[in-house]
């Protein structure tokens, strides 16, 4: 198969068998094609020698990396190839015998740059090893600039003999090679006559290529005999073809390497090097053509002397680039203060609705609000913490009111630290007002339950309690078993938490429970004379509205959208109330236990029909 891209897109028309020629190349690797194999081998003899190969290819490979660990690359020249290889590093001389020849291993090592003053005492130590694993292994020792001059002397049939060696090693530099090798065939036996050149640069000419770099090719379309279509439209179809297959290079490759293809038609590629393009110029530069019909080389050389040279015009245009740059950098700036703000404001609106507050939206108001109640009532936060926030938000202001209009990097890295410092602790405090929410949320399920229980079974303990209810609830069939279990955990979340071996969701699914529970107690207390809770303030929730109810011993108050309702428990009806009404009769029972007549309940289901409360 010829690997040169010229060649193959001339002779090959059918681009599945193409590939399935490259395919196998892949994966068979050479071993199976020397000559040297007798072709009176039987397929099992033949077998057993492929793998004697393998073995000693191995060992070889072992001991040379070993010694040697800053190789690049190791692989095996593919036989077609041989002949211009054995030319070039003068293989007649040494084994003039044709038969002899045949049987070489002809084995490709890649090393670094900087090795190649080494050489002359580098190679003796390899043909060393290698005959020490077979006799009939050859060394063609090169490094990449080697390897990249076959593109620059247009030798392009040897740069496709070492991007298709069958590797034995590789630390990149052979499978960067190799997937842009078999990408650059698929496209030439395309469409050959619209390409000018495939190069390829970055990190794989540079040296610096792994297992994962993407690999830049540059193909360039002439556009200059087109007819039938807009050049525009030709350079669109042709980027989608040569899209598409870059996936199929990548598999049939068998490397991670992902290819970067740029796509520039002849007539606009001239108009960037006569505007003396910085990215057209380090293009023409480092690049090194894979295939070129004569445009790529000259335009390099003439680079190279100093021929292409930039317009008045460009170079303005390329100067003009340095102001742009500078406001578009303190357009950043700015941009990142105001990320910070934001960044600052929104969480800390965040804690304050977790607190139970409505978030403030003046930004002075958050700062006041965040100093009254984290630092002077809770004491949960540290003073200096308002000072940055304080801070992120003065610059806010000031540039609304067009104080300043740009700000430096310094200052902005100083913010930066300052902002995560001031984050993390507002990471800090949510855990806080967690914890106490949480706490509060305990108690007050494990109170609420514990009364109605006594308020039905007297005050006893927390055990004798829960044997009652077991007793007179469970086992006499008034509730189900399901309700013990929820009693139960309802006490064991208490000491959980008390031990601070509690999750957020096991509290959650305590406060849903122990609501279950409550108004089970509550419809049973309704049969009793008194109900005994620790709280008079309570969600009523009917079919289609929600509830304020406040609890007093002799009445209650209904609070609504727009009014006041008051139910007046011993005489068995509801009437209109006011705020002030309310406010006289619940301060005279602020934070002190409430025994409240069953009839209430009767009273509010006949107003209401079926409601529930919400603690």
């Amino acid at each position: 198969m010829n690997m040169a891209g010229k060649s193959l897109a001339k002779d090959s028309k059918e681009p599945e068998k193409e590939i399935e020629g490259i395919e196998r190349e892949i994966k068979e690797g050479h071993e199976i094609k020397y000559e040297a194999m007798p072709k009176k081998f039987s397929e099992e003899e033949l077998k057993k020698e492929v793998e004697k190969t393998k073995e000693k290819l191995d060992k070889f490979k072992t001991k040379l990396l070993e010694k040697y660990s800053f190789i690049l690359s190791i692989g095996i020249l593919p036989p077609q190839a041989i002949p211009k290889f054995e030319e070039e590093d003068n293989v007649f001389e040494v084994v003039p015998d044709e038969k002899e020849r045949k049987k070489l291993i002809h084995v490709l090592v890649i090393t670094p740059e900087e090795q190649f003053k080494n050489f002359a005492k580098i190679k003796p130590e390899m043909v060393k090893l290698g005959k020490e694993a077979d006799s009939n292994i050859w060394i063609h020792l090169k490094t990449p600039v080697d390897v990249w001059n076959y593109g620059l002397d247009s030798k392009y049939d040897c740069l496709s003999a070492v991007a298709m060696s069958f590797p034995v090693f590789d630390k990149g530099f052979l499978g960067s090679l190799r997937v842009a090798e078999i990408h650059k065939n698929l496209v030439l036996q395309k469409f050959e006559k619209y390409v000018v050149s495939y190069v390829v640069g970055g990190s794989v000419v540079r040296g610096e290529a792994t297992k994962t770099s993407d690999i830049d090719v540059f193909i360039i379309i002439n556009d200059t005999d087109v007819k039938r279509m807009h050049r525009l439209e030709l350079k669109e179809k042709l980027r989608n073809i040569v899209y598409n297959y870059v996936l199929d290079a990548g598999e049939l490759a068998g490397v991670k390497n992902k290819l970067s293809p740029q796509i520039y038609i002849l007539t606009e590629f001239w108009e960037s090097v006569k505007d003396a393009n910085p990215v057209i110029f380090t293009f023409i530069r480092d690049g090194v053509p894979m295939f070129d019909q004569g445009t790529f080389m000259p335009w390099k050389s003439l680079l190279k002397m100093g021929k292409l040279k930039p317009s008045p015009e460009a170079i303005e245009m390329f100067m003009s680039m340095g102001d742009k740059t500078t406001e578009t950098v303190n357009r950043r700036l700015i941009d990142a203060m105001i990320d910070i703000y934001w960044g600052a404001v929104t969480p800390s609106q965040a804690l304050l609705m977790l607190y139970g507050l409505p978030p403030p939206t003046g930004k002075a108001e958050i700062i006041e609000v965040m100093e009254e109640i984290f630092v002077k009532k809770e004491k949960m936060l540290e003073p200096r913490y308002i000072k940055i926030l304080e801070k992120i938000v003065k610059l806010w202001r000031d540039y609304e009111h067009e104080k300043f209009n740009e700000i430096s990097g310094k200052e902005i890295d100083e913010l930066t630290k300052e902002f995560q410092d001031y984050t993390k602790r507002l990471k800090e405090l949510k855990e806080q007002i967690e914890k106490r929410s949480n706490q509060r949320t305990v108690e007050q399920f494990y109170n609420d339950i514990k009364n109605l229980l006594q308020g039905a079974f007297g005050k006893k303990s927390e055990e004798e309690l829960i044997k009652d209810f077991e007793n007179e609830m469970i086992k006499k069939g008034k509730l189900p078993e399901f309700y013990l279990r929820i009693l139960n955990g309802v006490f064991d979340a208490r000491e959980k938490f008390k031990k601070g071996k509690i999750m957020k969701h096991e509290i959650e699914d305590a406060r849903k429970n122990a609501n279950l529970l409550i108004n089970q107690l509550i419809e049973y207390n309704q049969r009793c004379e008194l109900v005994y809770l620790d709280q008079n303030k309570f969600k009523l929730k009917t079919k289609d509205k929600v509830y304020t109810l406040i609890v007093t011993p002799d009445e209650a108050f209904i609070l609504g959208e727009k009014e006041i309702k008051k139910v007046m428990i011993k005489e068995g009806k509801i009437v209109d109330s006011d705020a002030k009404e309310m406010a006289e009769a619940t301060a005279k029972v602020l934070k002190q236990e409430i025994a409240v007549s069953g009839k209430l309940f009767e009273i509010l289901k006949k107003e209401f029909g079926e409601f529930e409360l919400i603690l």
